[in-house]
C-alpha cells in the first residue's frame, strides 16, 4: 500500500503563486516518475506535469514557464511551484507516483486531490 498525502492548495488571487507539496509513504522500494495532474468541472483530467527519478521534466505546453515540478528523492516527495497563476488554473489537483513496492509489484498511487482557487 502506498499513501499520498498533498497540500498546499488554497485560494490565491490571479498573478500569484502557490507551492503543493505531496508525500509518499508506504511499501515503496522505488519511484519513478512523480506528477501533477488537474481536472476542473466538466473537463477531463489532464496533464500539468511529470518529473522522473533523474530529474527529467515534462510540462504541458500551458504552463510552460510559469510552473515548476521538483522532487526529494530522499522524502519521496514532489512539489509543484505554480506562479503567475491565472482563473483557468482553478482545478483540483492530484498527485501521481508509479514506482515499485517492497514485495516487487508496480505501483501507481494518486493522492486525494488539493483545491486550487484563483479568483479575485
Amino acid at each position: 500500500q502506498v499513501q499520498l498525502v498533498e497540500s498546499g492548495g488554497g485560494l490565491v488571487q490571479p498573478g500569484g503563486s502557490l507551492r503543493l507539496s505531496c508525500v509518499a509513504s508506504g511499501s515503496i522500494f522505488s519511484i519513478y516518475t512523480m506528477g501533477w495532474y488537474r481536472q476542473s468541472p466538466g473537463k477531463q483530467r489532464e496533464l500539468v506535469a511529470t518529473i522522473s527519478h533523474g530529474g527529467i521534466t515534462n510540462y504541458d505546453d500551458s504552463m510552460k514557464g510559469r510552473f515548476t515540478i521538483s522532487r526529494d528523492n530522499t522524502k519521496n516527495t514532489v512539489y509543484l511551484q505554480m506562479n503567475s497563476l491565472k482563473p483557468e488554473d482553478t482545478a483540483v489537483y492530484y498527485c501521481n507516483v508509479v514506482g515499485t513496492s517492497w514485495d516487487s509489484e508496480n505501483f501507481t498511487s494518486w493522492g486525494q486531490g488539493t483545491q486550487v482557487t484563483v479568483s479575485s
